[in-house]
């Protein structure tokens, strides 16, 4: 760790003296990318965050939005992108308990989870390592904690062999009385530590999350990679619902990235107070720990509570009940300094807004980049389907799925593999609609257009279900800000995902940002990961699979551009980007309407691989599909999003449903055989189920296998 020597002047004439090397470390950390968004912090502007149901924006450790007068929902996402490249089993875990500890300091409950996962060429035994640590990571510390992921996606890219992405959303739910905000505002109070005790695991952590990775990451910068220990976080979610019920919280926040001092001084900063801090109190786990380790390494399971003196035995004796340590490490004061002893001495003594909140910010140059020509090679019919169809990218993923008990907490309604997941929210008689993802495709050819598919891909998701968009967070991933090329496709993707959401009607309550995703193979492209909730007014939703014997109706514009396709990534060749709807919102609202008519048996977007994927996706054992399409094979595998095809016994609703916002065609029907039919103008190509199972079971039928080992 090291400051850099423009950010040590500014300290240096804030302070009037040379910063202490805990308090270089400090700024160093808190003003790193990872903390301070240097490089994006005045892009983030874009992004419409309020709405009549918007109750906390973005600023707090999640964002809170409401259901009814009495129930809020707290939404969160973070990524851990780094850590799960050096140690991709405890990288994810603990990302996985990072967020869940977000939505606890709101004093929410966790309900649901869901992962976006990002790996090299899926070929690659390097990529399946890590793929398979990611998910044994998340599986272990979700099952363990009692929190279901429910949805999520998976993609394989060679940009992402050196730096995968892991990215996590969760969502709790909490009563209005119980809702906590991270802000220490009341001088006197006391700072109380609950949880695992303090370690020299994550030193440095988001120092190390804001720097390119080197060829030795893997061994070298372990020591910044936090240990999970997902039976003590679960023993914290209960013992903070205890602390709620019992009412002696003031506030609260997780101690995540830069550990107790960025917990700390961020809560104070935001309360516009201060705080005296006597390191030697915390709870430690290894002896001879110094002050500056104290201070930042990031352990995980930690909560760090603004609690009132005469309720400060109440908290301890909660924290006993549930086997957690606890520290009463310090109190707020009323003078705006951020102050820590160690063994007498004074260590740290700043300005905690100037801490907090004094990082500048990155004025940083753009360049475009040179687009190749169009080339679009030859598509044969039956190959060209295959092709889409057995994509590790568009395959099932019936794998991941395994490792997850997305039954656990008994709210999952409609479990992982749809469009959208579905979880009960029966204190007010509501389905809560789940949908998360990106298309780093999209993105990398057309950043704007690609990161404004990827929001209306998401709502569609949602709309498909019968949900109607309530409400998003994101994480926006990108390489290296200061290569002009990728601060260009960067913001370019901020700027169409906000759009967008803003077309939609849907604010943002918060998000994640993470740079400097960038190795020895290359930066990863652009990629705007959007985490979608909706409501629903019951817990019932149409599937993807379609029942047979029905009419098959297109939603959409029919296109033949193939820009970001599946097909163009396995066959080489470029194409511009497809045209997205004008009318975003009257679209959505249209397919959550005809989502839920009654003539309506089933509903699933188009998107990831085209039409083709869609309808392989909709056939089962029992039944399957014919259609016939008056375009050649690129209408197939073009994948402009916002398109759905609805089984239904009353065509016409549909189309009027629809009229006057996007083109519908009745395409075919739903067959009893379990086949897939497809006619275009290139020819007819039929796939039985046998066929279609095993062409979508590839990752399936790599990984159940002998394991997979790094010689």
């Amino acid at each position: 760790m090291a400051l850099a020597p423009d950010d040590r002047r500014l300290v240096e004439d804030e302070l009037g003296r040379a910063p202490t090397d805990a308090e270089a470390a400090l700024f160093e950390n808190l003003w790193s990318e990872h903390c301070a968004y240097r490089s994006s912090r005045p892009l983030l502007d874009a992004f419409e965050t309020d709405g009549s149901q918007v109750v906390v924006g973005p600023g707090d450790d999640a964002g809170i939005v409401r259901l009814t007068d009495e129930w809020y929902l707290a939404l969160g996402i973070e990524s851990h992108n780094h850590p799960s490249y050096v140690d991709p089993y405890d990288g994810a875990a603990t990302g996985v308990g990072g967020i869940v500890r977000d939505i606890l300091s709101m004093g929410a409950y966790p309900i649901g989870l869901a992962d976006c996962l990002y790996f090299g060429e899926f070929t690659d035994e390097h990529a399946q390592y890590l793929f398979e640590g990611v998910v044994e990571g998340i599986a272990d510390y979700g099952n363990a904690i009692g929190v279901p992921t429910v949805t999520g996606s998976v993609h394989f890219d060679g940009r992402y062999e050196g730096n995968p992405l892991v990215n996590v959303a969760c969502v709790g739910l909490v009563s209005a009385d119980r809702l906590l905000r991270a802000a220490a505002t009341t001088p006197g109070n006391k700072l109380v530590i609950v949880g695992n005790a303090t370690g020299r695991d994550g030193l440095g952590g988001a120092s190390f999350a804001s720097e390119d990775l080197d060829e030795d990451a893997e061994t070298e910068d372990r020591p910044a990679v936090q240990v999970g220990d997902p039976y003590t976080e679960k023993l914290l979610i209960e013992a903070n619902e205890a602390l709620l019920d019992e009412g002696v919280v003031e506030a609260a926040r997780d101690l995540g990235a830069a550990g107790l001092g960025g917990a700390t001084s961020e809560m104070v900063a935001q309360g516009e107070t201060g705080a005296a801090i006597t390191l030697d109190r915390l709870h430690q786990r290894e002896p001879n720990m110094t002050g500056l380790e104290l201070l930042l390494a990031e352990s995980q399971e930690r909560m760090c509570y603004e609690v009132r003196p005469e309720h400060v035995e109440t908290v301890r004796s909660i924290a006993d009940r549930y086997d957690l340590a606890s520290s009463v490490i310090g109190e707020v004061t009323d003078d705006g300094r951020y102050r820590c002893t160690f063994e007498g001495e004074t260590v740290v003594d700043v300005p905690a807004s100037f801490l907090a909140d004094g990082a500048p910010m990155n004025d940083l140059p753009t360049e475009v980049p040179e687009a190749p020509p169009i080339d679009v090679p030859e598509l044969p019919l039956r190959e060209t389907l295959s092709t889409v169809i057995e994509s590790p990218n568009t395959a099932a993923k019936e794998w991941v799925f395994r490792q997850y008990d997305h039954e656990v907490g008994i709210r999952t309604a409609r479990r992982p593999g749809d469009d959208a997941a579905l979880l009960a929210i029966r204190e007010t008689g509501q389905g809560l609609a789940l949908a998360a993802g990106s298309e780093p495709k999209w993105t990398a050819v057309a950043p704007f257009d690609g990161a404004r598919a990827v929001a209306l891909e998401v709502a569609t998701n949602l709309a498909a279900k019968g949900a109607t968009p309530l409400a998003a967070v994101d994480c926006i991933n990108g390489g290296n800000p200061e290569r002009p090329t990728v601060y260009h496709g960067f913001s370019r993707a901020i700027d169409g995902l906000a759009d967008m959401c803003a077309a939609l009607e849907v604010p943002v309550v918060g998000g994640n940002v993470s740079l400097y995703n960038d190795s020895p193979t290359g930066p990863v492209p652009p990629t705007p990961t959007l985490a979608m909730f909706g409501v629903t007014g019951n817990f019932s939703v149409p599937p993807h699979e379609v029942e047979g014997g029905n009419d098959l109706v297109l939603v959409g514009e029919p296109t033949t551009a193939l820009g970001g396709s599946e097909i163009l990534a396995e066959r080489g060749g470029y194409d511009d980007f497809p045209t997205l709807p004008t009318a975003p919102a009257a679209l959505v609202a249209g397919l959550q309407e005809a989502a839920v008519a009654d003539s309506t048996l089933a509903v699933h977007d188009v998107s990831h691989g085209g039409l083709a994927v869609t309808l392989a996706e909709m056939v089962s054992s029992d039944a399957g599909v014919s259609v016939t399409i008056d375009e050649d094979v690129r209408a197939l595998v073009s994948e402009t999003p916002g398109r759905t095809v609805v089984e239904t016994t009353a065509p016409a609703t549909v189309h009027e449903t629809l009229e006057g916002i996007v083109p519908t065609t009745t395409v075919g029907s739903s067959t009893l055989d379990g086949s897939l039919s497809v006619t275009c103008r290139d020819g007819e190509v039929e796939f039985d189920v046998e066929e279609l199972t095993e062409m979508r079971a590839v990752i399936d039928r790599t990984l159940d296998g002998e394991p997979i080992t790094l010689s």
